[in-house]
């Protein structure tokens, strides 16, 4: 089992993109589920893999994450995801010693940009990029296992601040 520590934030401008060494696009649904475990099917380049996170703990909660056929992930994702599927570009950044994973992302979530970062200790401190935003960890609404039941396109003004 994988402990996942994230933070994550929105970014202020579109400066990071200097810095970018590569970037990935992703599909990616989720199953129905309850009890705050989200089972996630990810398609990556031509790289697939099923994901199930278990509650969240503060900033951190338990990952489990195995290699599926690409076939299978697509069909996962057509006949069994919640819709809409997830669709962004993953940014790699790096800063300081920390590589930022930057998703911006597309479809009925197109405009929203997250920064998060793994940590390898809730308390872990790390520097802060010039370019990053507001803290939105603890916001559920910027969780992607959410973005699937309220896209961003559909969020108010207030919503989006």
């Amino acid at each position: 089992m994988h402990l996942e520590i994230e933070r994550k934030f929105l970014v202020k401008d579109l400066s990071w993109k200097e810095s970018a060494t590569s970037s990935k696009d992703f599909q990616q649904g989720y199953f129905p589920t309850g009890d705050g475990v989200t089972v996630r099917a990810r398609i990556a380049g031509d790289k697939a893999r099923l994901t199930i996170k278990g509650p969240i703990n503060d900033i951190s909660r338990a990952e489990f994450e195995y290699p599926v056929p690409l076939a299978d992930a697509i069909a996962f994702l057509t006949d069994f995801c919640i819709k809409p599927v997830i669709l962004k570009r993953r940014w790699y950044v790096p800063f300081g010693e920390f590589t930022w994973e930057i998703d911006e992302f597309a479809g009925k979530n197109e405009g929203l940009i997250v920064a998060e970062v793994e940590l390898d200790a809730p308390d872990r401190e790390f520097p802060v990029p010039p370019w990053l935003g507001r803290e939105v960890t603890h916001e559920s609404r910027f969780r992607n296992s959410r973005l699937v039941r309220h896209p961003f396109c559909e969020w108010t003004d207030e919503e989006k601040r």
